[in-house]
């Protein structure tokens, strides 16, 4: 390091202009290493590639010189769609070994179908050291709507009758129908959903009760969505709230599980740990680039 300072200095040659760039970028890394910025490590969502995170990468880099940032690279574009404990299993084992070299822990951003994935990750790793879990844009609570991702992937079909699909033993290999939640047919989804009903304990789960417990070991749990988000459906899934059979959305808080805190959204309310962020006029693909949405609801999460 000294001498890469010394050779770009500029005294021999007169010039300032080098010194003038390096000093503040030293001073930059002296700062990081003196604060400790966590690591964070991004999950994409359905059809995405790390490629896609280029923005939110230079948002973190920005405000917290530094950061170690981690887009991982698995299951990209059509790959996203196989089957979620795959993926869980998989991007764990891509994740384990930065946790492993993170004495002070780790930070998850996790966009989307991503935001699933990453809490498949936290209910089965018992030693995981995640701080914050930031949930941008997730279906946490599940997914039923006519979108366009509906329409190119299962063309002849619409929200009404995708549980034809989605609940069976052939649909449970597809990704978006792991989490396929239709309120009409409820008891179909409790007893057909490998992924998410699991998760959220809406079948009997002999893992539930160590589940709970992994997952509480986060300190912030933020969820962000809004609105006008256009393809998480309804857009208060993602803070988990969902429809009832009328499709009326019921809010997270009386969802019952919230009030039963099967997997511990409750306790992170009441330890003040629970953070909701709805930010109006972000549609689902620009989540990750919108800089108001990384200074106003992730940016002090990350320290």
């Amino acid at each position: 390091m000294k001498g890469s300072v010394s050779s770009s200095g500029g005294r021999r040659s007169g010039s300032s202009g080098a010194a003038g760039l390096l000093y503040p970028l030293l001073g930059a890394c002296l700062w990081a290493a003196v604060v400790g910025y966590k690591p964070v490590i991004i999950v994409h969502g359905l059809f995405d590639s790390s490629g896609d995170f280029k923005n939110l990468q230079r948002f973190i880099n920005e405000s917290h010189p530094g950061t170690n940032v981690t887009v991982i690279d698995l299951f990209d574009r059509s790959a996203s769609l196989e089957p979620m404990w795959k993926q869980v299993e998989g991007f764990k084992s891509a994740i384990y070994p930065i946790m492993q070299n993170a004495a002070d822990g780790v930070h998850f951003i996790c966009y989307s179908q991503g935001g699933l994935v990453c809490r498949g990750i936290l209910s089965t790793l018992s030693d995981h050291n995640v701080h914050s879990f930031i949930s941008l844009s997730s279906p946490q609570a599940g997914q039923y709507g006519d979108t366009d991702y509906l329409k190119y992937l299962f063309p002849q079909f619409v929200k009404s009758n995708l549980y034809h699909l989605c609940y069976t033993a052939i649909g449970q290999r597809i990704s978006i129908c792991n989490y396929w939640n239709d309120p009409h047919h409820r008891n179909l989804y409790v007893n057909s959903s490998d992924y998410l009903a699991l998760l959220n304990s809406e079948r009997p789960n002999p893992n539930s009760t160590e589940w709970k417990k992994n997952f509480l070991k986060i300190q912030k749990l933020v969820l962000i969505g809004g609105p006008d988000d256009g393809v998480i459906t309804p857009w208060q899934s993602s803070h988990f709230g969902f429809y009832d059979d009328n499709e009326t959305v019921v809010e997270m808080q009386h969802q019952d599980l919230y009030l039963r805190d099967v997997f511990g959204l409750k306790t992170l309310a009441a330890r003040g740990d629970l953070i909701i962020c709805s930010v109006p006029g972000v549609e689902h693909v620009w989540w990750h680039s919108n800089e108001t949405v990384f200074h106003t609801c992730m940016e002090k999460w990350l320290v």
